[in-house]
């Protein structure tokens, strides 16, 4: 079974929309192990996301998995049954590196749910800040089945599904459907096969009517209001709609939104 090599395990195509900027592209290319990924392959996650990072040009980002029957099937089962404890913390702390790449990624990141999304596939989907996935995928978190916890970014569970729902994925290691994922939060659109890329891009024009700097402020809020008691996320985001007014992007905008409802 061919492995890709570590440079081919993320593919990233630029979809450049002139003045409107650009859309990132990335698949998981490794569809002879239904995309699940080894070190090598959450170094790239990692790396490529970084990378991206620095292109004030891009407005949006989208990740799926090569192939039409997996999104990530997990971690790499063969690279983590020989770890002793040393190798597990490195490899441990890659998934959540790999992740928070994603996290902090400056501008929105869809997850394009095409299939299985198990273990740290569902971390890196929940790393994302919105989810889109077919009828026939399926969701899990089946580390405590193979002798781990679900860890690192399993943490995020419990604010997008509840505790309840959380407990019972990691506890049980069992698989839930694409509906069960919708129904409890975890998916944001549900969608047919032959839906899914339209149902993305959909998404992704309506990130780009918003301002480029606008969404910027946006994400990092969201990220602030995580960490932050009520009261501080209020003042945050007094302190980011200021931060707004040192460009003049809400001021063309408003104009523009009040020429048009004068037409």
């Amino acid at each position: 079974m061919h492995t890709p090599a570590t440079d081919e395990l993320i593919l990233c195509r630029l979809d450049d929309r002139g003045e409107t900027g650009k859309v990132a592209y990335l698949t998981v290319n490794n569809p002879g192990k239904r995309n699940a990924l080894g070190i090598p392959g959450k170094k790239a996650i990692a790396a490529t996301f970084n990378r991206l990072a620095k292109d004030d040009t891009i407005r949006a980002a989208v990740i799926t998995g090569a192939g039409d029957k997996s999104f990530i099937a997990g971690a790499d089962i063969h690279e983590m049954r020989d770890l002793d404890a040393d190798h597990a913390e490195i490899e441990h702390t890659l998934t959540h590196v790999a992740n928070e790449s994603i996290r902090q990624f400056p501008v929105p990141v869809i997850a394009r749910i095409n299939g299985y999304c198990l273990g740290f596939g569902m971390e890196l989907a929940a790393a994302c800040d919105m989810r889109i996935g077919v009828e026939t995928a399926k969701f899990g978190m089946p580390e405590v089945r193979v002798g781990v916890p679900s860890g690192m970014e399993a943490n995020l569970l419990p604010a997008l599904i509840g505790w309840g729902k959380a407990a019972e994925l990691v506890l049980t290691g069992d698989i839930i459907d694409a509906a069960e994922a919708h129904r409890c939060g975890f998916l944001q659109r549900l969608v047919p096969v032959a839906d899914l890329d339209a149902a993305v891009e959909k998404m992704v024009a309506s990130i780009l009517l918003g301002g480029p700097r606008a969404i910027r402020l946006q994400k990092r809020l969201l990220r602030d209001w995580e960490r932050m008691s009520v009261t501080d996320g209020i003042w945050a985001g007094i302190r980011a709609c200021v931060q707004a007014r040192s460009t003049d992007e809400p001021r063309r905008m408003m104009q523009a939104f009040l020429d048009r409802k004068r037409s």
